[in-house]
């Protein structure tokens, strides 16, 4: 996720780092999520207790999942999008693949043999090798009995990797409509190219949707045809692309309002920007609360949980909040530059890894010897776990496992001709990059 695209094309300008801190928030919204759903689930609090309000903000964070995609999008689309913008010179798919690899694989493989080792040994057994073997080669989303298995955030790293293995595929054929233009219209063109991804991306969705409500639909091609499209295309909750192609387009827009500043469309991000981030928050408090309005009635076969608005509403909220953070003035973008969201933000990948095996783990192992106390306090032993237990223990993992990897992926696809010493701005590392 974004999270994993932290060996992401370094930025020379500073304001890009605050998306650190936008990855450390999105981080932390997943794990406040699931310390809510296991503290429910030890009756530390009752769902029908609490107010609506209350109950709305508890289950918010699992569209933290949706921002990571967002962030991915930006990302990693930034310089397919310098190159065919800007003529700049087209990024290797050799460097891509290395770098990501690098990147993810390292602490993927570390954990999910750590986990089958200690917590699910039965994947050692013969007849669960074929369901092994999806977690080897990243389609664990794609199947039910894998699918949020052995580690519930898995799934969303196969989302991801798959979406790293198409991207440079992806850009390609959008090079191929845009460079088929006249300058004046390679924007739209692109653009319009990443408008068909979103809606790809909604189309699939429903149709996937639309199986899960009602399995026994008349199927117009032989069953294992319409199982292996399924398979390719859906998984078991869609692949999300119209979340990483919001990111796109987020991207897009801030190359254009860095590059073209005396565009119409640059002055007006930046004179507007607070209100770019205000019309992102007013939706993200609308998506967070929407079921408690007079429209519930109206929307909830569109948005309601993982039916097919309620990604695309979510991703243009986080969108519109990236677009005014990055342009917006100190008193919007102070927290996402602090440097406590940005350590985060750093530790991000691996946080998302372990942070529910290593809440498993205390309420196992350690929560059973707090049953009679207060119940405020049984849950800010959550956060206790998460501070003093978990932040550190993925500290430690970055440095001897994540950060080895960044470095020998910088190593694999370093220029022959010159090297560059650039210092991560996330990490304070000098590593050596491909200029």
């Amino acid at each position: 996720m974004a999270l994993i695209a932290s060996s992401k094309v370094i930025p020379k300008k500073n304001t890009i780092t605050v998306l650190d801190g936008v990855r450390g928030f999105a981080c932390l919204l997943v794990i406040f999520y699931h310390v809510n759903l296991f503290s429910r689930v030890k009756h530390v609090w009752n769902l029908k207790d609490t107010g609506s309000i209350i109950a709305a903000v508890s289950v918010v964070g699992s569209c933290g999942v949706t921002l990571f995609f967002v962030l991915s999008g930006f990302l990693l689309f930034l310089p397919y999008a310098k190159s065919m913008i800007f003529q700049e010179p087209w990024p290797s798919m050799r460097t891509f693949y290395i770098r990501r690899i690098c990147r993810i694989w390292p602490g993927y493989y570390f954990a999910l043999f750590f986990l089958i080792i200690f917590a699910a040994p039965i994947y050692l057994q013969i007849d669960h090798w074929k369901q092994l073997a999806l977690f080897f080669t990243f389609l664990m989303d794609s199947s039910r009995r894998t699918y949020q298995a052995i580690n519930g955030p898995f799934w969303t790293l196969a989302v991801e990797w798959q979406y790293y293995m198409l991207l440079p595929f992806i850009a390609l054929g959008i090079r191929w409509f845009v460079s088929r233009c006249e300058d004046k219209w390679k924007v739209t063109t692109l653009f319009t190219c990443l408008l068909a991804m979103v809606l790809w991306g909604l189309t699939t969705r429903a149709w996937g949707r639309s199986w899960e409500i009602n399995p026994h639909q008349h199927l117009w091609v032989p069953s294992y045809v319409h199982y292996a499209i399924k398979f390719v295309i859906y998984g078991q909750s869609g692949k999300y692309l119209e979340d990483f192609a919001i990111g796109m387009m987020i991207c897009t827009c801030y190359l254009l309002t860095q590059r073209r500043p005396e565009q119409k469309m640059s002055i007006f991000i930046k004179r507007y920007s607070w209100c770019i981030w205000l019309a992102g928050v007013i939706g993200f408090c609308f998506m967070t609360f929407w079921y408690d309005t007079p429209l519930y009635s109206v929307l909830v076969p569109y948005i309601g949980a993982h039916n097919w608005l309620y990604e695309l509403s979510f991703s243009i909220s986080f969108g519109l909040c990236i677009l005014g953070v990055l342009f917006g003035p100190p008193v919007i973008t102070w927290l996402w530059e602090s440097a406590p969201l940005c350590k985060i933000g750093m530790l991000s990948y691996g946080l998302y890894i372990w942070h529910e095996p290593t809440l498993f783990w205390f309420m196992d192992n350690v929560f059973q010897y707090f049953s009679s106390w207060p119940a405020g306090i049984r849950y800010g032993l959550y956060w206790l776990c998460v501070f003093c237990l978990l932040i550190p223990f993925c500290y430690v993992l970055y440095r001897c496992i994540e950060l080895p990897g960044v470095k020998l992926g910088a190593y694999y696809t370093r220029s022959k001709k010159a090297m560059q010493p650039v210092t991560d701005q996330a990490t304070k590392e000098t590593v050596t990059l491909q200029p």
